[in-house]
């Protein structure tokens, strides 16, 4: 709980980046506190390429005498990326001026079939928090703020755990059943300031379109693509979304992961029977 307390106080005295490293504090706290030891998010630990670069909050390598067991480890990957979802959600959800009922709950029934019922009170009172700080401090800073902690986010998240982010995060933009220009044009802003692709959010928006138009879009090349560029393509991004990459954030996420790759295998059959391939 110490985790969501220091969230908040980040959020009420340092904007949404205080609110990054608060909740880093507060998951520090909390591990010391049951023994576990660091747990302050994101970090590198080897035997992991996927994490080799990324420096995490606590600074301690895997050879200090403070390295953490898998399951603390794989807490703290989890409960920052539940945070940086919130975080962003409720830029998205705010983009078109409007904050839709059905997205609020979508977010709601995320977060209840992914981590429990506790933390669709948290994430929704975070939310509320993030609301009001753009309101009190206007949509200038709060777009300066969302630029820092996507940098942060992309200084210590792994590519898959990045990519998973935004594809919940085009579900949400997705919810209300129409997708407003300044909800893709915020997802497309976060995507660069993430460090990923460009093409990454009209990849995730075509998710599960059933027009060809949607299947190239979804493997990021266009239709005049060769049939071996087609295949490269579906590679890369077999790659960079299978399920396996995202296991550290439980298997609730990964269960998402995998509905995500299925669709990637289903635009990728669409087009391969389009070519006669």
């Amino acid at each position: 709980m110490l985790k969501w307390i220091g969230a908040f106080l980040g959020a009420l005295n340092g904007g949404i980046i205080g609110a990054l490293a608060g909740y880093a504090i507060g998951a520090l706290i909390d591990n010391l506190g049951s023994g576990a030891g660091s747990n302050s998010g994101y970090t590198s630990r080897s035997g992991a390429s996927e994490y080799s670069g990324h420096s995490g909050y606590s600074g301690y390598s895997d050879h200090s005498e403070y390295s953490r067991s898998d399951a603390a480890y794989n807490e703290g990957a989890r409960n920052g990326f539940l945070f940086s979802l919130m975080v962003l959600a409720a830029h998205v959800i705010q983009a078109d001026g409007k904050i839709m009922h059905s997205e609020m709950e979508y977010v709601r029934r995320f977060l209840r079939q992914n981590f429990g019922e506790v933390a669709v009170n948290e994430g929704e009172s975070i939310l509320l928090k993030l609301f009001e700080y753009r309101k009190q401090h206007g949509t200038a800073t709060w777009n300066t703020q969302i630029v820092q902690a996507c940098q942060q986010m992309r200084g210590v998240m792994p590519e898959a755990h990045r990519m998973q982010l935004v594809a919940f995060l085009a579900e949400i933009a997705k919810a209300d059943g129409n997708v407003h220009a300044s909800e893709t044009t915020s997802l497309r802003e976060i995507v660069i300031n993430l460090g990923l692709d460009s093409k990454v959010a009209d990849q995730m928006f075509s998710l599960g379109g059933n027009s060809l138009e949607d299947a190239y879009k979804v493997l990021g090349i266009n239709s005049d693509a060769t049939d071996d560029e087609v295949r490269k393509a579906y590679r890369e991004q077999v790659k960079k979304n299978h399920p396996d990459r995202v296991a550290t954030l439980g298997d609730d996420v990964k269960e998402a992961a995998k509905k995500k790759m299925q669709e990637i295998n289903d635009a990728k059959e669409r087009i391969f029977k389009a070519r006669g391939m």
